[in-house]
């Protein structure tokens, strides 16, 4: 992230805007389960808010020193925090009942990878598990917004086929303002459970 975006995702004023409109609008309806994963945390706004609305909540960063500092802070409340990249989860097949994303696919670096991420997420889902995100509109702010940073905007028209291209299902997209949120499903009774000895991936989530 360049200096201005990275001043603004730990701001009071986006962290009332995540916990009052975005998050709530995100997450309206959905089933989240016994064991969420978050993709992409940040400096840790969007995770202070989930921890206390999830059983259980395991978080994966790319950034080292966002990652390691997020785990020190939440490690209290027994939020794990790896680091790793969302194209290339350290997880076994059907570890969570629900991936959540927010503001984060943008800063995938290509249509590829965030391809492979949608794959990803449909592997480490339980079957019925929930996938769900929100994101930008591109707009001529946000590209302003990221001068000199990484910006792979997603069109929300086009995501529906993205994400039955991968194996999900009961796909949604929803518009705001400036935003659009999007769920969708890993169909029920496909996979094996941790518990029924699911292939290995990387590590496990404990």
């Amino acid at each position: 992230m360049n200096r201005l975006h990275r001043w603004y995702c730990r701001s009071s004023g986006w962290k009332k805007k995540l916990e009052t409109e975005i998050l709530p609008w995100a997450l309206e309806g959905v089933e989240m389960g016994d064991h969420v994963l978050e993709v992409g945390p940040g400096p840790g706004l969007t995770t202070d808010w989930l921890g206390g609305r999830v059983i259980a909540l395991t978080c994966l960063e790319l950034d080292s020193e966002l990652a390691r500092s997020l785990a020190q802070r939440t490690a209290a409340r027994g939020i794990r925090v790896h680091c790793g990249n969302g194209t290339h989860m350290p997880y076994r097949d059907c570890s969570f009942s629900a991936l959540v994303l927010f503001t984060v696919l943008h800063h995938v670096p290509s249509a590829a990878l965030q391809n492979r991420l949608f794959a990803e997420a449909h592997r480490v889902l339980r079957p019925g598990g929930n996938f769900v995100g929100v994101d930008s509109m591109p707009s001529l702010w946000m590209t302003l917004f990221h001068i000199s940073d990484t910006l792979v905007p997603v069109d929300p028209t086009h995501l529906p086929d993205r994400l039955q291209s991968v194996g999900f299902q009961e796909i949604k997209i929803g518009l705001g303002r400036g935003r659009f949120r999007f769920s969708a499903q890993r169909p029920k009774g496909l996979g094996r459970s941790d518990d029924e000895g699911s292939s290995r991936h990387g590590s496990s989530t404990s």
